[in-house]
């Protein structure tokens, strides 16, 4: 198994079909072009004397181009955020040397001059004269070779350095995804960054399916909308925060306007209820679908397609409705199970700690080994419950519940509730230290504009709709909540609001 096997099969089918385009400059690869560049700037790779591939950057068809090369190569492909500080980078970059870095050119200047760097501008990485014409001798196929080292966020210590093998990666393409599905008109637009393992899935799927890919560099709904209108986008990937700003920027219109965008994947965080009703009613003929996974597992491990999105939308029964802000149901392949803190299995809609276990999950990073039990299983530290038919309910991270005197509460369903205010834009429920109960309930609210609504009038809200004890003790009003750029939300800086002296 290589990663290149999966362009490979592409470009023999469909040498001519266009894989991917920049909405920014308009820039195209077809696969028959990607697979030669590839080859080519694989061997500069290897006669670099590199161990490993490097890209700091924002989106672009070097993106694919980078990660193809490295995988012909037999070099991990190590993309790093390029909204960290340089010093950080520096770090980043002196744990992965030597290294063959792709950088915009104003970088590729000042990192250049690091030991063990051969920094090269990403314009100077497209052009096909700075490359040997011959391609690298044959790729390896040696399924536990590394494919892709992603460094974790990093907001609790030094970032980890996740391994993915090729053979979770392929795995995970192959148990998911039809070779030659698409059809050559179809197109998805990939707004998700490069440095994230859904950017990473999102290439690696779109290659096997033969779809082309709309590439956006950087993210706004106003900017979302244009692209997507204009390149007639069939489908995308999306967080939800960014489906939360769309449906925000599509305010006061009754569709959307895009007969052609036939489907729509979101994941990487909680969707609040509210938002995906919306969402649906604007796009009335796309199909949704949620997919729940972490850097760890390959990417998706869970999903709720788009039959059971319209049957929980029309439902009359609370519980198969409340679907709708489930993660759904695992893959084929994937095993889950919901955990207390002694370990032992917990039943259906009992609250605990995911874990997972299968092919695709790697649940290694470099340095330390695999932290899997003896049994494959990998602890996820998200909180989740399972419902009596297994569709899997997040409940944010594991160290999120708020413990009230000696009962556990979940963030998730008080910011669920709040949501469903009118004049709520957003919401963010953290612990805040108490006395009497050990934590408290405490929550941060963006108001919508033109709107106004008072704490008492939230607290209210809550006390009528759940138990007493969810009620937020404190209300605090936000311009923003703090996400990062990957539709994260930040919940320790929100806790710090809540905190002594915050």
């Amino acid at each position: 198994m290589n990663l290149m096997m999966l362009l490979e099969m592409a470009a023999s089918a469909f040498p001519e079909r266009v894989a991917f385009t920049d909405s920014s400059n308009a820039t195209s690869y077809t696969y028959g072009d990607l697979f030669t560049a590839a080859g080519r700037r694989a061997a500069a790779l290897r006669a670099s004397g590199a161990r490993r591939m490097a890209m700091l950057d924002v989106t672009s068809v070097a993106t694919p181009l980078a990660l193809f090369s490295s995988a012909w190569a037999g070099l991990p492909y190590v993309p790093l955020n390029y909204r960290l500080t340089d010093p950080e980078i520096e770090a980043l970059l002196a744990r992965v040397t030597p290294a063959y870095l792709v950088t915009d050119a104003d970088r590729s200047d000042r990192l250049g001059v690091l030991d063990a760097v051969a920094a090269t501008a990403r314009e100077h990485f497209l052009e096909d004269h700075r490359h040997p014409e011959d391609p690298a001798d044959e790729w390896s196929m040696d399924p536990d070779e590394i494919a892709v080292l992603l460094f974790t966020s990093g907001t609790t210590g030094q970032p980890k350095a996740a391994v993915l093998r090729h053979k979770h990666l392929v795995s995970y393409i192959l148990s998911s995804v039809e070779f030659a599905g698409a059809a050559e008109e179809e197109a998805t637009l990939v707004s998700v960054p490069p440095y994230h393992v859904a950017g990473i899935a999102a290439i690696l799927s779109s290659v096997y399916s033969g779809r082309r890919v709309v590439q956006l560099p950087s993210f706004t709904a106003e900017e979302w909308i244009d692209v997507a209108r204009r390149e007639r986008v069939t489908s995308a990937f999306l967080v939800p925060t960014m489906l939360a700003r769309i449906v925000e920027a599509l305010e006061g219109q009754s569709d959307a306007g895009m007969p052609h965008l036939q489907a729509v994947s979101y994941g990487g965080g909680r969707m609040p209820q509210t938002i995906i009703e919306r969402a649906m009613d604007l796009f009335p003929n796309t199909d949704f679908t949620n997919a729940y996974g972490l850097t760890e597992t390959s990417s998706t491990i869970t999903v709720l397609g788009p039959d059971e999105h319209r049957a929980a939308k029309s439902s009359d029964d609370p519980a198969v409705r409340r679907r709708l802000a489930s993660a759904g149901i695992p893959l084929p392949g994937i095993e889950i199970e919901i955990r207390d803190e002694d370990g032992r299995v917990l039943g259906p809609n009992e609250r605990g700690e995911i874990y997972v276990r299968g092919e695709q999950v790697s649940g290694e990073y470099e340095g330390r080994g695999r932290v899997t039990d003896n049994d494959g299983w990998f602890p996820t530290r998200d909180a989740g419950s399972m419902d009596d038919d297994g569709y899997l309910f997040l409940e944010g991270r594991a160290d999120d519940v708020i413990v009230r005197g000696g009962e556990n509460l979940s963030p998730g369903e008080i910011e669920d509730v709040l949501m469903e205010h009118p004049a709520v834009r957003d919401v963010a429920v953290v612990a805040m230290p108490d006395e009497q109960w050990g934590e408290a309930v405490a929550a941060a609210v963006v108001v919508k504009p033109g709107q106004s609504v008072s704490a008492e009038e939230l607290q209210g809200w809550v006390r009528d709709r759940m138990r007493s004890s969810r009620v937020p003790q404190v209300v605090r009003f936000a311009d923003e909540l703090p996400y990062n750029e990957t539709g994260k939300l930040l919940r320790r800086i929100v806790r710090e609001w809540f905190s002594p002296g915050g």
